[in-house]
């Protein structure tokens, strides 16, 4: 039986995701999560750890939410706090990443980037994300508001997601990756790793890039000194979409890759459509506020992978 909560969400209008019918009952019992006891007791512990926590603005989350972060947390306890603490953390630190987009739907920047998720789990449940670049030539403008709409999906699959992980399949073969690298910024895509993986939590399988361009050498070059070393060595690259077949299941994959499911342009369109709702915009400012106060937190427990960041400092005694 398909648990109530993922049936609410494939109820909703604008569906973007579909899950195996044992998902979460895999998921909890992989991280030895299937009592209903063990999951109270993780409840508890969070929401007195976060009433104790006087740096920590947001103090009351949703059970559903709890359960979210202590899955992607591997079913500890402690490693739930440090997320919880961390995603508070970085709303506070790199806010202009926060910063909801009104309209993702006129985004100009996700006309040269078809964003979506296979609406389809593979069979050990991870789920995919996929990105068809178009971009021939760089008009000099940053990427802040593609990173903006990144993090929104972020806060979207923590409000709504259960899975084991994520793929990313970047397809460039229609994109000049020379004029790609050209409005990179290596900070910026420093700052949004950090928010995404120390943040957020999302747990990287795997990273397929589809190119034949020479020019994947510096880009990959580029990601592997942002990414963590184990994330790193996770990266692929295909010439040709066929490779892409031994290990996405073909029937899962969009129409325009022989798939059978809707086309990466429709699929970027629901993806839009859902992330742009009412609903959803206004969810995203509410969480806007998750932060912290920095004038509360104790000296000793601001971490080192926050230094180096703007907006980051040290309390410093001054005898």
């Amino acid at each position: 039986m398909i648990p109530e909560i993922i049936n609410k969400h494939r109820a909703k209008p604008g569906l973007i995701f579909e899950y195996n019918p044992d998902t979460l009952e895999y998921l909890k019992k992989q991280y030895d999560l299937d009592s209903p006891e063990r999951l109270d007791e993780a409840f508890i512990i969070l929401q007195d750890w976060l009433d104790k926590q006087p740096h920590i603005v947001r103090k009351k989350y949703s059970k559903d939410y709890l359960e979210r972060i202590i899955i992607l947390s591997k079913g500890s306890v402690e490693r739930a706090k440090m997320k919880l603490d961390s995603i508070a953390t970085y709303r506070t630190l790199l806010p202009q990443f926060f910063e909801p987009l009104p309209e993702p739907a006129k985004l100009a920047i996700l006309e040269e980037f078809h964003v979506c998720f296979l609406p389809k789990m593979t069979k050990d449940h991870y789920r995919v994300f996929w990105i068809q670049s178009f971009m021939k030539q760089s008009d000099g403008s940053t990427f802040m508001d593609f990173y903006r709409f990144f993090v929104m999906l972020c806060e979207y699959l923590l409000r709504y997601d259960y899975c084991n992980g994520y793929i990313a399949v970047l397809d460039y073969r229609k994109a000049n990756i020379f004029e790609l690298l050209k409005t990179f910024n290596v900070m910026e895509i420093h700052q949004v790793h950090k928010i995404v993986m120390d943040g957020f939590g999302m747990r990287i399988k795997a990273i397929h890039f589809i190119t034949t361009s020479k020019a994947i050498d510096t880009l990959i070059t580029i990601c592997k000194q942002v990414l963590k070393a184990k994330v790193a060595e996770r990266i692929q690259v295909h010439k040709v979409i066929d490779d892409l077949y031994k290990f996405i299941p073909k029937e899962t994959m969009p129409a325009d890759y022989g798939g059978l499911q809707k086309s990466t342009y429709q699929l970027c369109c629901d993806l839009k459509s859902t992330i742009g709702s009412e609903d959803n915009l206004k969810y995203f400012k509410e969480m806007q506020k998750a932060c912290t106060n920095e004038n509360y937190r104790c000296a000793d427990q601001f971490n080192d992978k926050y230094l180096g960041l703007p907006g980051s400092f040290r309390k410093l005694n001054v005898d």
